[in-house]
């Protein structure tokens, strides 16, 4: 939740102008606060970068009061949304059963549902950060792989957002190559998985050199955007 109609606008040139030096291998997109979608997809208009929105709902319509729909989304032209981010599971109580509802959601209106996955601290030390993922990407899972072909992955471990600390590559791929044997269980083993934690420009390169990390969901460091084209950089 950060964000002006200034700083955006600074923000999203300088993106929008050093996007234009980046291989052509790398995609690029920004989820922002919904208030601010009509801004930003004016200023990225035409650029190399792709945009969406931080959350959606469950529904397509109706008496929703504070919700925002994905055809309301699709009018500003979004091509990502993020679904069950973990500020979403711990400050709104969202479960994975409507997570899987928003992703379906998000699908069956032509967005990209990015399905955000994750232990904490406590279930990351007492060993229990596999069998998290799994109940957690059960419901989507359920979907069939049809519907999963179309989903993006991310895994952000709770313990490493915003504090600092970074699962190493090691940790991160031993994750990432989980949710993968789960994916190919079904049939969908070419479903981009991303990690998202702390990541910076001087640890990207060592996260990217894992074969199962596909890329990254940058937060704090998006909010600069020589740091942000920086990651980019490293992951072509």
């Amino acid at each position: 939740m950060h964000g002006s109609l200034s700083a955006n606008a600074q923000l999203i040139r300088e993106l929008s102008e050093g996007g234009k030096q980046l291989p052509a291998s790398v995609r690029c997109g920004v989820c922002v606060p919904f208030p601010y979608l009509a801004q930003v997809s004016q200023l990225l208009e035409g650029s190399e970068f792709l945009w969406g929105a931080q959350d959606l709902s469950a529904h397509t319509q109706g008496a929703y009061t504070g919700e925002v729909s994905a055809p309301m989304l699709n009018d500003f032209g979004s091509t990502w949304v993020l679904v069950g981010h973990s500020e979403r599971r711990q400050m709104h109580a969202e479960d994975s059963e409507l997570v899987a509802q928003k992703a379906q959601q998000a699908i069956s209106h032509g967005l990209i549902p990015v399905v955000c996955v994750g232990e904490s601290l406590q279930e990351h030390e007492d060993g229990l950060a596999l069998d998290v993922i799994r109940q957690q990407l059960a419901p989507v899972l359920a979907l069939g792989v049809e519907q999963v072909d179309k989903i993006v992955i991310a895994y952000e471990p709770i313990w490493a957002i915003g504090t600092g600390l970074t699962a190493t590559p090691e940790q991160a791929q031993s994750v990432h190559a989980y949710i993968r044997s789960l994916l190919v269980e079904i049939g969908a083993d070419h479903v981009y998985i991303l990690y998202g934690g702390s990541v910076k420009p001087d640890n990207a390169a060592s996260l990217f050199d894992m074969p199962d990390i596909d890329g990254a969901l940058v937060g704090g460091a998006s909010l600069d955007a020589k740091d942000f084209l920086a990651i980019a950089t490293v992951s072509a």
